[in-house]
């Protein structure tokens, strides 16, 4: 049977454990070098081999990006690098330059070949020539239909991944040049100064405009990515929030398999999207996948971003002899509040705030508002630790 993997960006070792824990079946990371987000924390050599290491006693895999487009000083130390990387036991990089490619074929590196969304793959014959150059796998272009997606499938039998969820780039995949014109910073080499988010003035008018296109939202397509041959299913997001990570994981984790399990429901399905619509600050829509965008997937005129302060808190800890949770504040709480906890092992489970709050020094407190303060509180549910507490969201109940 072919692989079927959700898998999800980490920028920092948290990021991964949480990625690891939520449900990922792989994680993808940068390096400090050669990675296209060089604004991330991004991962030395001991950190990844740290990764690793986590990863693969939680039966996880660990892609590192190789994806920028080299320049002749970039190939400085990039043999070594890639020799390090395998001798870590990472289990795959993501490489876009053909050099990249030449260099892992002539090495005989253990490690798998897949090739970048940035190589801007949208067509069989492309595919076919990664292949012979010995890619176990290509990440499509955010840009390809379902259609394309098909047809790749059956022309080449190679691995296929898709993005299904995250930030999307007004330009074809892997070909914008906006950030070197506009700040100097190449969106190519890991600079990318997204200057498709900023806000313009419009010609001869007070109206603001953008081009900045809506986030992807693939969970209602799940099902017809699998019958299309769909084997690694990419969250995007490097730079986000723990919250973030483990909110979409948590979701596509469970539809993934309620779907492959054939016991998904359209209720289920609206209560996910629900979800994830809740978790980012942007409109999110499913893009390429049925037809080519249009008006109604872009922002022209205007937008708000405001973030949502719905993550209340992390468990840091739970006593079950005497239900006392200790909780790492996030978002302002207080007694009374309807909240819920949703974790690696359990769904979202409702939940109101006691009157009886305390400090780590055990002193009563009458709100949570001190970010990363530990809270503590006599909690019923079973908690565990890495389980989140945010505000109440939805019964599903709400979407039979």
């Amino acid at each position: 049977m072919e692989r079927i993997e959700l898998l999800a960006p980490s920028g920092d070792l948290e990021r991964l454990k949480i990625a690891c824990l939520y449900g990922a079946d792989a994680i993808y990371i940068g390096g400090e070098n050669y990675s296209l987000r060089a604004n991330a924390l991004n991962f030395n050599l001991e950190e990844i081999k740290e990764a690793v290491h986590f990863a693969h006693q939680k039966g996880k895999r660990v892609y590192v990006t190789v994806n920028i487009v080299f320049h002749n000083k970039d190939m400085l130390g990039l043999k070594e690098y890639l020799i390090s990387l395998d001798e870590i036991g990472v289990d795959g990089i993501i490489v876009s330059d053909v050099v990249v490619m030449e260099l892992w074929k002539n090495l005989q590196l253990n490690m798998e070949l897949h090739v970048s969304t940035q190589a801007s793959s949208l067509n069989h014959k492309v595919v076919e020539f990664y292949k012979s150059l010995g890619a176990k796998r290509v990440v499509l272009a955010r840009e390809a239909s379902k259609e394309d997606i098909l047809r790749i499938k059956k022309e080449t039998g190679i691995e296929i991944e898709c993005f299904v969820h995250g930030a999307m780039c007004t330009s074809i995949s892997g070909r914008c040049v906006l950030s070197n014109y506009a700040t100097n910073r190449d969106s190519n080499r890991g600079g990318c100064a997204q200057v498709c988010r900023f806000v313009f003035n419009a010609s001869n008018s007070d109206q603001l405009f953008s081009m900045t296109p809506k986030d992807l939202n693939m969970i209602a397509n799940i099902k017809e990515m699998l019958v299309c041959g769909v084997n690694s299913f990419k969250v995007e997001g490097r730079m986000r929030s723990v919250y973030y990570i483990a909110t979409i994981i948590h979701t596509y984790r469970r539809l993934i398999d309620k779907v492959r399990n054939n016991t998904l429901e359209e209720a289920y399905t609206n209560y996910s999207l629900a979800i994830l619509n809740r978790c980012a600050n942007r409109d999110s829509v499913e893009q390429f996948f049925h037809k080519t965008p249009g008006k109604e997937e872009q922002y022209f005129l205007g937008r708000d971003e405001v973030s949502n302060k719905d993550f209340l808190g992390i468990v840091k800890s739970y006593k079950k002899e005497t239900q006392e949770v200790t909780l790492e504040q996030r978002n302002y709480f207080k007694p009374g509040d309807i909240v819920e906890f949703f974790g690696p092992n359990k769904e979202a489970i409702a939940f109101t705030i006691p009157k009886e709050l305390y400090n780590e020094k055990k002193e009563r407190i009458e709100v949570a508002n001190h970010p990363k303060m530990l809270v503590k509180f006599n909690c019923s549910i079973p908690l565990e630790e890495f389980d989140m507490m945010r505000i109440k969201m939805f019964d599903i109940s709400e979407f039979l």
